[in-house]
């Protein structure tokens, strides 16, 4: 056999080992637990054949603790680049069968090369993580590596779309790099995200709690919001992942993908004329008004188990992705509290970094009151969805469908905050509260001298939804640019994003401005 040839046999043995990574053995335990390899991950997330790997061969400098003896190829993590559904996408995957997953010095370098790569030309990053966290043998150097992707993931925030997708352990420090990115996936009973686990944390409160409890997926998606979506498995996952690429621009100077629709822009909705109840105490379902509105009932709903009294996903508009936040009636009669203001602020402004247009869809009694919410800082949290509306220079609609209030009518992207286009149903109440309220406020020390003052405050409730809980007022003054008919609209919005495809909004020259976080 010639030189050439050995050489070239060399490095075919030395790919095939690098593609076993911690080895079959593992591989086979990892198979066992219903679990995919970083290579099976990759390879379910991109392309048919479109994977460039880098740094297969880079191993870790590790010189204690035994760490010589336990080298292996590509050092846990699996990186390159490929494409989904065509377009290019920058990826990393870490290997839970290489020492847990664990990151090390060089571990770090890998991910840190790719994210660079990412950035300079302009395309997503994806993060898929199994890893048991810094590796304990490299001491500060493996905290040296996550600090750097730490840096890199800020520095890409906005420039980028960033999704991560947990399907294994991820602990410590290793938890603030998917919580800087855009989109969290978790799956469930086989992912868990936490600061400390359930051992330190009976040690130090004397609370008892199991992984799933404490981090878990379902947990993350419902209650503390960090992720996005709970999958089913891991293929769900990645599924999960493609979808939400569809929807997004590769970077912050390109705008949104455009898809060709078979739904006609001026198709009529019947349904929505009669979907507003009668007594406006009854609820209805404001996801029913979205799938009416958007191409072919397609929504994609983010942070769907999350604050659900308001809601926040992507659909198209004659084949053009929009971001769409709306109160959901359905729950707490989608009045805006902490948790749905934080969503509905963070969706908004991922949609602003992106020039993803936001559709508005409101229907909010208010702000909920409590000792809870006001000791909860609903005040502070309550203004950052007022930020982010009054801040993002897309394109903005807004359609009123019934109850708009006191201070969540001025967040919900009214005029005011420079909403572009604003619509009222004929349903909407636009006021400073409801009737009863209002009335209770203005009319009650006069009802008292009346021989019924029951009736009294009804009549005044009644002359007060006429006179003032009406869109009329409102469009008098230009803060409501049209009242429509629910039926037109999917035609009215579609129609509206046209005329702002080529909108320019600025904000004063600042080095940014300081979100009341």
């Amino acid at each position: 056999m010639s030189q050439t040839l050995a050489k070239l046999e060399n490095l075919l043995k030395q790919r095939a080992e690098a593609r076993l990574g911690g080895g079959q053995e593992r591989i086979d335990k990892l198979h066992a637990e219903g679990r995919f390899t970083a290579r099976e991950r990759i390879a379910l997330l991109l392309d048919e054949g479109s994977f460039e790997e880098f740094d297969m061969f880079k191993t870790h400098r590790c010189q204690q603790f035994g760490m010589e003896k336990k080298v292996f190829l590509g050092d846990g993590v699996v990186t390159g680049y490929g494409t989904v559904d065509g377009r290019l996408v920058y990826v990393y995957s870490q290997d839970f069968t290489v020492l847990g997953g664990s990151l090390s010095e060089t571990h770090a370098e890998k991910i840190c090369k790719v994210m660079d790569f990412a950035v300079k030309n302009g395309a997503p990053l994806i993060g898929l993580s199994d890893s048991g966290g810094a590796r304990i043998q490299e001491g500060i150097e493996a905290l040296a590596g996550y600090s750097e992707i730490f840096q890199r993931n800020v520095m890409a925030s906005g420039v980028i779309p960033q999704i991560s997708a947990i399907f294994g352990p991820c602990a410590g420090g290793s938890v603030y790099s998917p919580a800087l990115t855009d989109f969290v996936v978790m799956v469930k009973q086989n992912s868990y995200m936490f600061l400390t686990g359930p051992k330190v944390v009976k040690a130090v409160t004397h609370e008892e709690v199991t992984v799933e409890e404490l981090g878990g997926a379902e947990m993350h998606a419902a209650t503390s919001g960090v992720a996005d979506y709970a999958a089913e498995s891991g293929p769900d996952a990645i599924e999960y992942i493609k979808k939400l690429l569809a929807y997004l621009p590769a970077n912050n100077i390109e705008n949104p993908p455009v898809q060709m629709v078979d739904h006609a822009p001026d198709h009529n909705e019947p349904l929505l004329n009669e979907i507003i109840p009668d007594n406006p105490h009854e609820a209805y379902d404001m996801k029913q008004v979205i799938l009416h509105t958007v191409d072919n009932g397609d929504f994609f709903e983010v942070k769907e188990k999350y604050a659900p009294n308001i809601i926040t996903g992507f659909a198209r508009y004659n084949g053009t992705s929009a971001g769409i936040v709306a109160n959901q009636p359905n729950y707490l009669s989608g009045v805006l509290d902490i948790n749905a203001s934080v969503k509905a602020a963070r969706f908004v402004r991922f949609c602003d970094c992106f020039n993803i247009p936001v559709i508005t869809f409101v229907d909010v009694p208010g702000f909920l009151p409590g000792v809870n919410q006001e000791y909860g800082g609903v005040i502070r949290h309550g203004a950052k969805i007022l930020y982010a509306y009054a801040e993002a220079t897309i394109p903005k609609i807004t359609v009123v469908t019934r109850k708009a209030y006191g201070g969540a009518y001025c967040v919900m992207s009214s005029k005011h905050l420079r909403g572009d286009i604003n619509y009222a149903w004929p349903s909407a109440e636009i006021a400073v509260m409801g009737g009863k309220g209002a009335v209770g406020v203005l009319y009650y020390k006069e009802a008292q001298n009346t021989d019924d003052p029951e009736q009294y405050l009804a009549d005044k409730e009644q002359e007060y939804n006429e006179s003032m809980a009406t869109p009329f007022i409102a469009a008098k003054r230009g803060y409501i640019d049209d009242i429509i008919e629910p039926a037109r609209t999917r035609f009215r919005i579609i129609k509206a994003l046209e005329m702002l495809r080529n909108k320019r909004d600025s904000n004063p020259m600042k080095k940014h401005g300081n979100i009341p976080l």
